[in-house]
């Protein structure tokens, strides 16, 4: 094989300095050793990469047709290095953070964003479950964080951080009775009757107690889906406010208002961890990054 990791590193120096002397320097070698590298490698694929003719080496049209697959291949070269040396100092293979629904249009999303920058080739996994299911996923060892609501009681083998909160709207369709109840609101004996659309897997127990308000039902496994629902007017649901903001604005959606408390719901927000398990370079990366949104978003 002609080309190697140091014959690229020699030929793309050469093209970059514009001579052998100046290759050299830049590669802290002397230039005899650059110039018999380079003639061994032209040796080797029966091309002249450079011509000698003058004081500058010259590429001629065969070193500058090579000449861009060189680069990707020093590039996907030096992102192997990197990636190897992140091995060796504690980066997961994957990251895989599980994440309760109501919160899948909020901000904690966008520490992904850097952490994308910062190891590109890591596998990241976000997945959507009701509260108790991303906790169980957790401590099963199939998630290293989980992102859900504040629960009352504190578990021993847990670590957590306060990721600031999330604010649910209760919505309907603006022909669907419950929104039409502007000047009487819902009262909870009525409430209880109308058909709530959730997003659970199995069973609504699933979900936070202080968001299943009705004794009708509809399980979804998407929040678009739960939306296409309300918008359709085959029920009422707690959603996001981000995701129903505009459509609130627009009048696509009503606000729903209770006789006996606010539609609106803001629950806090924590993201978990195992304690006995030690994290990765990803997942404290990714805590670092949410304590530095958290205290932006609090400052402004």
């Amino acid at each position: 094989m002609a080309f190697s990791s140091d014959s690229l590193t020699l030929f793309l120096a050469v093209l970059d300095s514009g001579s052998f002397s100046a290759a050299a320097r830049k590669l802290g070698r002397v230039p005899s050793a650059v110039s018999m590298a380079i003639a061994q490698l032209e040796a080797e694929l029966d091309l002249t990469l450079f011509d000698r003719a003058s004081r500058k080496a010259l590429p001629p049209a065969a070193a500058l047709a090579l000449e861009p697959q060189a680069r990707q291949v020093v590039a996907q070269l030096n992102l192997l290095d990197a990636q190897a040396l992140q091995l060796h100092q504690g980066l997961e293979r994957r990251l895989v953070l599980a994440m309760a629904p109501e919160l899948q249009t909020g901000r904690w999303s966008r520490p992904l964003e850097k952490l994308a920058e910062r190891f590109p080739n890591l596998q990241v996994e976000v997945r959507s479950a009701p509260q108790t299911e991303a906790v169980r996923m957790l401590h099963e060892g199939s998630a290293q964080l989980a992102l859900v609501f504040e629960r009352p009681g504190i578990d021993e083998r847990e670590s957590f951080l306060e990721a600031g909160s999330q604010l649910l709207i209760a919505v309907a369709s603006p022909r669907h009775p419950v929104a039409q109840a502007i000047d009487e609101p819902m009262a909870e004996e009525r409430l209880a009757e109308q058909r709530q659309i959730m997003v659970a897997s199995g069973e609504p127990t699933g979900s936070d107690p202080r968001l299943v308000l009705s004794r009708r039902i509809w399980l979804t496994d998407s929040y678009l889906a739960t939306l296409e629902l309300v918008q359709s007017g085959l029920g009422w649901a707690y959603l996001p406010q981000p995701l129903v903001q505009p459509l609130l604005d627009a009048s696509s959606l009503r606000e729903v208002r209770f006789s006996n408390m606010a539609s609106r719901l803001r629950l806090w927000v924590d993201v978990l961890w195992i304690k006995s398990r030690p994290l990765g370079l990803a997942a404290k990366l990714y805590l670092d990054l949410l304590r530095e949104d958290n205290a932006h978003y609090e400052s402004r």
